[in-house]
């Protein structure tokens, strides 16, 4: 299966981008900061570090940090994976067993920057940041239509007022796919399972992903993406709370589906019964068989059917377009990809 043919075949919602330019110049042409959502309490044995990094990956300072504090890598922790090419401000948490006053631990790592340390009774999760903000620098910007009409300003509307579609970034799946390749391998029994946890957990995400990613395309191209389908299940915006659709009246539903307070739903593959009916089931089920083989093996794995919005929100979303540069910042709820708001708006060229 061509792997990188399907996910760059994945449909658009407004009809394809309507701007080129050049992304990722400079480190700081990406800026992500992530919002915490709680107050750390001020007292404990977990000492929280909000730092700026470039250059780095997640794990690199959580490995550099480690070093510092002369523990064990086990515990240091954070919230949410960022990226290398990237300006990013994030939390770490670091376990000393003890409450003595932060700042008594040095913390001299290159390409990172330090900026609020506090205390907190409870170690940082995975995933327990609520949001990330987002400032994107995109250079040798133009207009892709010939008319020099100003239409990139009526899809930054259109983006506002509707979301994106919350596919899943090409970041998930590896350069040129290759965890899709690696998962499909492994699942045929052609490869041995990794022997990292972590690597097995990133190839069975990949797998999961690429059927979500699949679903929402043909609930793109069918142009119902954003609309409450009969048999759906209705996610609540920025939890993991999902319900049958049934149990609201169809007006309840569209109030608080214009709203952002509900979006419809797509399977994150796995065992048991997706709680779908009707067209929506009917469609999941087509799509699950064209990828069976990525479908039964995350079953096999042990893996349980959950849900994911479909829809995302494109929060604060503000854009300024001067002399070829475009600037954009915007707010995304956790485990949504920059790069979902980015493909609607243009095309862009990595550096």
């Amino acid at each position: 299966m061509n792997w990188q043919s399907d996910l760059a075949g994945l449909h658009h919602a407004f009809g394809g981008p309507v701007l080129q330019g050049v992304f990722k110049q400079l480190p700081a042409d990406f800026q992500v900061e992530e919002e915490l959502g709680f107050q750390p309490d001020g007292a404990g044995e977990h000492e929280f570090l909000f730092i700026e990094k470039s250059g780095l990956t997640t794990t690199e300072v959580q490995a550099q940090l480690a070093r510092c504090y002369r523990l064990p890598v086990q515990r240091v922790s954070f919230s949410g994976m960022k990226d290398r090419q990237a300006l990013t401000r994030q939390w770490f948490s670091v376990h000393e067993a003890t409450s003595k006053p932060a700042q008594q631990t040095e913390v001299e790592v290159a390409g990172v920057k330090v900026l609020q340390r506090c205390r907190n009774s409870r170690k940082l999760q995975r995933g327990s940041h609520k949001a990330n903000r987002f400032v994107i620098t995109v250079r040798e910007c133009t207009r892709l239509d010939s008319s020099g009409s100003n239409n990139w300003q009526q899809r930054v509307q259109d983006l506002r007022q509707r979301g994106v579609p919350n596919y899943f970034g090409p970041q998930r799946f590896g350069w040129q796919a290759d965890n899709l390749q690696q998962v499909a391998r492994w699942f045929a029994g052609e490869d041995p399972a990794p022997k990292s946890r972590n690597r097995r957990s990133m190839l069975l995400s990949s797998a999961r992903s690429m059927v979500f990613n699949a679903v929402l395309s043909e609930r793109v191209a069918g142009g119902n993406w954003d609309k409450i389908l009969p048999g759906e299940v209705v996610a609540l915006s920025g939890t993991a709370s999902t319900f049958a659709g049934s149990q609201a009246s169809p007006q309840q539903l569209q109030q608080r589906l214009d709203e952002f307070d509900i979006h419809p739903t797509g399977p994150l593959w796995g065992s048991g019964d997706t709680r779908t009916s009707g067209q929506v089931a009917e469609l999941e089920s087509a799509v699950a068989k064209r990828y069976a083989d990525l479908a039964a093996g995350l079953e096999q794995h042990g893996l349980q059917q959950e849900r994911r919005a479909l829809r995302l929100q494109v929060s604060e979303l503000q854009a300024d377009l001067q002399a070829g540069i475009l600037v954009l910042s915007f707010r995304l709820t956790r485990g949504a990809y920059a790069t979902s708001v980015l493909r609607e708006l243009l095309r862009w060229e990595s550096q």
